[in-house]
């Protein structure tokens, strides 16, 4: 009896729940090793949580008993998200009291009981199905007679309590590894013993040691691994190369960071005598040396990526396989898998070939090398690689098309500036530097995007199990909140929910570029996109605008690749004669490595955030009471995020505003203040100086110094936003003219509201200095700190900062007069 006819069994529209013998009898069980076979498996069932069994001893499927699988996401102030198995169902939020001793990170059954505000589900936690963390990483805290341990993952919530027998040499201030022997039960603390000391906490090293043991990362090979490993040949023979096209007299090279060791991936570029180009991409052949179910295979499976944390590299594969014999190195033979692309003028595909080959790269260059050549025109470089500046030079115009062709179909480009933090040799942060993104960065990018498209494409139509990249469409109520959200700054964007085209998100990115609001409409946008993730059906990938994606060049760091490669050669070697067990057994475990690679990467990310948040406090650490100019990133109700220039970021919480009591205006993302009116916005400019810094919490504290600067945003409450289609074109306001040989509008006479607004502002201006207040200067508003206010538009195009805050304190003023008049009209209702 298998479990899937058992659970598509339940899953009948018709189905009830049933005891045992009932399913005995609806299976038509005749014999009593079939009855063993089945409870057996009904029992396997309900500890994974996949079926559950009633009160009445009878068995159903969670979801048709209100009930929710998934893995609880905690907070540490207590409460929690159930994050469904299920994708694209909504998360399911838990109160702190309903937990039922659940952890964060554990599996659990939840029943949903109610939606809470804005159609959120929540529910209870009715059992706990599977514990996600069994260790944990934190620092010991002795109290004489017992001791805690102090997570560093603050969303489990609760210390661990470690008795005196369990301290195995822990002290005060060790960083240790705790074993947890007993979960809590109501509002008790878990139970825990100590399994290993890591060093104390102030200790060189023991920081990103922790973060390493915190996420389960694995420190070094099993020996089994390193043995296969070592059997590698150093170089490969000519047997090996047989069946193998030979590329070594092609001109090839690789481009790397020139610190990197592990080259996977080379790019030649020539002229065909039709006037077209042909690319090649070459990647290193590792399913050649990684064999199925090898050690080597299983350990990167359980790896999944290689994780590049600030001071180390955590590599899927040993370095003797991806620093040696999978590495494209120089002037050496070695066995790639390699996609030919034929291009025309316009870089479009129109011929292309997967095949196994032989290379001998003729340079290893770096991006700086190539930057300077094709940028900076360095003469030395380019007598240096004289017989490679040609084809660099065709690289470029290449890459720039290819480019050009990709945004022109609405693919969607962040140019986030990425920190790069360098250390010394005891791990202390010197310095905050930045990755370039270059021309040489480009090339690469895009020549990679395009073997990645077109092998994917290719696995598409050959209808094969495969592994595909797949970016979903955002969910609609986050992005029809983004879209609202960048009203504020003057943007509007046509379109509803998933029916926004990614081209207007790009045209929207392209319209703020170098503008105040750059980095905070680039932040929302990306946070209301959905993660990419691997899958193995081709749903397609949003943010590149393409139908078809995978991931096929970095095989030596990413398993998905590796997984991709084994497949191109089961289809070289097979084609479509491919038996019918070998097709069923990726159809059946295709999904189950592209989510278990999902969740590795993710893990990997966090891990290299965690490592990236604690070495940029570490260096603001030294810098407590220096000021610095930074830009405002962030506004929320407890207080305003500042970035400096070197990306790190910290709060100045709303109780170091002291000059005024602020306000939190949603709609405005604004914190203004309520008697002097001032205002602090995402993108102004202002001096702050390092009041704290805490390195357990990775956490910055700031103190505002003074503004240096207001944002200069385009859009207001006077102006009419500047409308983006996702066609190219961008127009003001919602009316059309005659001009544009469209339909006239029957009120083409009406004045616009924001004209009538600021002429009945003037003239009430007007009224009030003939009054008892005209003893006034002409635009001052009489309010300490009000030249510190964000300056709205008036009549004539200048900024007046007194409009602004009168425009502003008269909306609230009305906003509120209207809310008393609407519950006077209640209450005369009531008594009458």
């Amino acid at each position: 009896m298998k479990d899937q006819d058992i659970l598509a069994f339940m899953r009948e529209q018709a189905y009830h729940p049933m005891t045992v013998r009932e399913l005995e009898e609806a299976f038509g069980l005749e014999d009593a090793d079939a009855f063993k076979e089945l409870v057996k498996t009904l029992n396997g069932l309900e500890a994974s949580g996949e079926v559950v069994r009633t009160r009445a001893n009878r068995y159903g499927v969670p979801e048709k008993m209100n009930l929710v699988r998934g893995r609880l996401q905690s907070h540490p102030k207590g409460f929690g998200f159930v994050i469904q198995e299920t994708p694209g169902m909504d998360d399911v939020y838990v109160h702190a009291n309903d937990m039922n001793g659940a952890l964060h990170g554990d599996t659990v059954l939840v029943r949903v009981e109610k939606e809470a505000g804005g159609n959120r589900l929540e529910g209870r936690i009715i059992r706990v199905v599977e514990r996600g963390i069994t260790e944990v990483v934190g620092t010991f805290k002795d109290e004489t007679y017992y001791a805690f341990v102090v997570p560093d993952e603050k969303r489990l919530g609760k210390d661990i309590f470690i008795p005196k027998e369990a301290y195995n040499g822990a002290v005060d201030g060790h960083k240790v590894v705790a074993k947890i022997v007993r979960y809590p039960e109501g509002r008790v603390n878990p139970e825990g013993e100590v399994v290993e000391i890591l060093g104390h906490k102030n200790d060189p090293g023991v920081d990103i040691l922790s973060i390493i043991r915190k996420f389960g990362l694995p420190e070094s090979f099993p020996e089994d691994v390193l043995a296969e490993a070592e059997a590698a040949p150093d170089e490969i023979s000519e047997e090996e190369i047989q069946g193998r096209r030979d590329l070594r007299d092609r001109m090839m090279v690789t481009i790397d960071g020139a610190d990197a060791k592990d080259l996977d991936d080379a790019v030649s570029l020539e002229k065909l005598p039709n006037g077209n180009v042909r690319l090649g991409v070459h990647i290193a052949d590792v399913s050649y040396y990684v064999r199925e179910k090898s050690p080597l295979d299983q350990e990167a499976f359980r790896r999944g990526t290689s994780v590049y944390l600030v001071d180390r590299v955590i590599p899927m594969l040993p370095h003797r396989l991806s620093n040696g014999i999978c590495s494209l190195n120089p002037q050496v033979d070695r066995m790639t898998i390699s996609c030919d692309m034929e291009m025309d003028h316009e870089a479009k595909v129109v011929k292309y070939d997967i095949f196994l080959s032989v290379i001998r790269t003729n340079e290893r260059m770096t991006y700086a090398d190539v930057r300077s050549i094709l940028q900076d025109k360095d003469e030395a470089l380019i007598e240096k690689y004289s017989e490679l500046v040609p084809m660099f030079q065709e690289m470029e115009q290449l890459a720039l098309k290819l480019r050009k062709k990709r945004m022109q179909r609405g693919a969607i480009d962040f140019d986030f500036r990425e920190a790069k933090i360098y250390v010394n040799e005891e791990g202390t942060p010197t310095d905050i530097g930045f990755r370039t993104r270059s021309i040489a960065e480009q090339i690469i990018e895009e020549f990679m995007l395009a073997a990645n498209e077109t092998v994917a494409e290719h696995f598409h139509w050959m209808k094969q199990p495969f592994m595909y990249r797949i970016h979903e469409d955002p969910n609609a109520e986050k992005l029809m909140a983004f879209m609202e959200f960048i009203t504020n700054f003057g943007y509007s964007i046509r379109g509803k929910g998933n029916s926004v085209h990614p081209r207007a998100l790009q045209q929207l990115l392209e319209e703020v570029k170098g503008t105040p609001e750059e980095i905070i409409i680039s932040t929302v946008m990306l946070r209301s996109m959905k993660q990419a993730r691997y899958d193995a059906e081709s749903l397609g990938h949003y943010g590149l605008s393409t139908d078809f994606y995978t991931h096929f060049t970095s095989p030596i760091r990413r398993y998905p690749d590796l997984i991709v490669h084994r497949r191109i050669r089961e289809w070289i070697e097979w084609g479509e004669q491919l038996s019918e067990k070998r097709m069923a057994y990726w159809q059946e475990n295709m999904p189950l490595i592209a989510e278990h690679a999902s969740q590795r990467e993710r893990l990997a990310v966090d891990a290299e955030r965690e490592t990236d948040d604690l070495k940029k406090a570490e260096f603001m650490l030294e810098r407590v009471g220096e000021e610095f100019e930074g830009v405002i990133s962030g506004v929320t109700s407890f207080g305003i995020f500042v970035e400096l220039p070197n990306t790190i970021e910290g709060l100045v919480h709303v109780s170091f505003l002291t000059d005024d009591y602020y306000h939190y205006h949603e709609r405005m993302y604004a914190l203004v203040g309520e008697r002097t009116g001032k205002r602090f916005r995402i993108g102004d400019v202002v001096q702050v100086r390092v009041a704290n810094v805490n390195v357990d919490e990775r956490t910055i504290d700031f103190e505002i110094v003074g503004m240096t600067k207001q944002a200069g945003f385009r859009g207001s409450r006077e102006r009419t936003p500047k409308v983006i289609d996702g066609r190219g074109n961008e127009r003001r306001g919602g009316t059309r003219s005659k001009q544009d040989g469209s339909r006239p509008s029957r009120d083409k006479d009406k004045t616009h509201p924001a004209a009538i607004r600021q002429k009945y502002k003037e003239r009430r201006a007007a009224n009030g200095a003939s009054g008892k207040k005209s003893s006034r200067r002409a635009g001052s508003t009489g309010v300490p700190g009000s030249e510190d206010v964000i300056a709205m538009t008036n009549g004539e195009g200048t900024d007046t900062p007194a409009a602004s805050q009168k425009g502003f304190w008269e909306d609230l003023v009305h906003s509120k007069k209207k809310k008393r008049k609407n519950v006077a009209s209640q209450a005369k209702r009531k008594r009458r």
